[in-house]
């Protein structure tokens, strides 16, 4: 762990802005591209497989990156990472539909995946180094909350411009190239990375373990509670359309709600609050049966619930960015951004187990994941406490 470094001067709304909106463009490019090149396939007469291999190809991508990245960035810098992943995101989704070819769609889909691992570290990383102490937990709730923006963008895209044509690839590219421009302004503070001790992100992985458990927790609950929550309120006798309001209520409060915890990660002590957040998280999941029977009463919980839930992503940014710099923080990050891969592939699939073996399987599912997490990050508390740091 190198030694913390000087705080930095306060940058210009500009500088945080610019690394912020690149993270909202990771959410967007994500959402919009996995939608959309499944929809564009199926209709193209493709099935399961064909659509499941596809998306594998995104997931290889963001493997390599993790390899990659620790051993880049000091050479290259971040901002032209930053602007080189953004121009290449772009000009993939204009050539999703103009490849003459669907096996085309295959490499593009792995460049889409290394470029938006490398979005979604290098924007972890930067806005880390703009932060001071004391502005930290708000700073990661910004970046937590324009990532959520992100992801509900792409959809609303979908929604309102359709899925047929090239109109959603192009909206999309038209929305990165300018954040691409954005980050490339002179007047935007680049910081510098040293070189880190290793590349290997498995290296990492034991670095800081309950960083990378928060962040598998935060993939599989959020990624299973898209999949299936909507499911499950129709199992319990809600209409369709009224059950898909639950996901965007959910998903408003994770947005909304980041500033506020963020300041308040800023005021106590932060290893507390993330224990507090997940132990909230688990009764919150339990008592989702009984709310679901009043809708107020399940709109109220789910907007603090997301809103809480997030926020232990967002605390654990806070804390890594504190304990962490330059060429570790990259690869701790990079590292994070693999098993939150691994994260979203097996949330939707245990809490689909789950699911079938009974009614209320989904609540459950999310209850022990946030309560099994929770009792990781207390006994590191609890070790740091006694002289012996728990480094994530």
């Amino acid at each position: 762990m190198h030694p913390s470094s000087p705080e930095p001067r306060a940058p210009d709304l500009l500088s945080q802005g610019a690394v912020i909106v690149t993270a909202m463009i990771f959410g967007l490019t994500y959402s919009l591209s996995a939608a959309l090149i499944a929809l564009d396939l199926a209709e193209l007469g493709f099935g399961e497989g064909m659509i499941g291999a596809n998306a594998a190809m995104h997931a290889i991508g963001v493997l390599v990156m993790a390899f990659l990245l620790p051993r880049i960035v000091p050479r290259t810098g971040m901002r032209r990472l930053v602007v080189g992943s953004l121009v290449l995101a772009a000009l993939i989704l204009v050539l999703f539909p103009a490849a003459p070819l669907v096996w085309l769609w295959f490499p593009l889909r792995l460049l889409l995946g290394a470029a938006s691992e490398t979005l979604f570290v290098l924007s972890e990383t930067w806005l880390n180094s703009l932060s001071t102490e004391n502005t930290r937990g708000r700073a990661m709730g910004a970046y937590t909350a324009a990532l959520s923006v992100g992801f509900a963008l792409g959809p609303l895209i979908l929604s309102l411009v359709g899925t047929g044509g090239a109109l959603p690839y192009i909206i999309g590219a038209i929305l990165t190239a300018a954040a691409a421009l954005l980050v490339a302004s002179p007047r935007v503070q680049e910081p510098g990375v040293d070189h880190a001790a290793h590349s290997n992100p498995l290296r990492f992985l034991a670095l800081a373990p309950v960083a990378i458990a928060a962040t598998t927790l935060n993939a599989a609950v959020e990624t299973a509670g898209l999949s299936f929550l909507a499911i499950y309120a129709v199992g319990l006798g809600w209409a369709e359309a009224e059950a898909t309001q639950l996901m965007s209520c959910m998903m408003f409060g994770a947005i909304v709600l980041q500033l506020p915890i963020g300041w308040i990660g800023d005021k106590v002590n932060r290893e507390a609050l993330i224990v507090a957040l997940a132990g909230f998280a688990a009764l919150g999941a339990l008592v989702w049966p009984w709310a679901l029977q009043n809708p107020w009463a399940i709109y109220a919980l789910l907007f603090v619930w997301g809103g809480a839930f997030v926020g232990i992503y967002t605390m654990m940014l806070t804390i890594i960015g504190s304990r962490f710099s330059g060429g570790e923080l990259v690869g701790i990050y990079a590292a994070m951004g693999l098993m939150w891969g691994a994260g979203a592939l097996a949330g939707p699939v245990l809490a689909g187990a789950a699911m079938q073996a009974t009614r209320h399987g989904l609540p459950i599912f999310v209850a022990l994941a946030c309560a099994a997490f929770m009792a990781v990050a207390l006994a590191a508390s609890r070790r740091e406490r006694r002289g012996a740091p728990e480094r994530g």
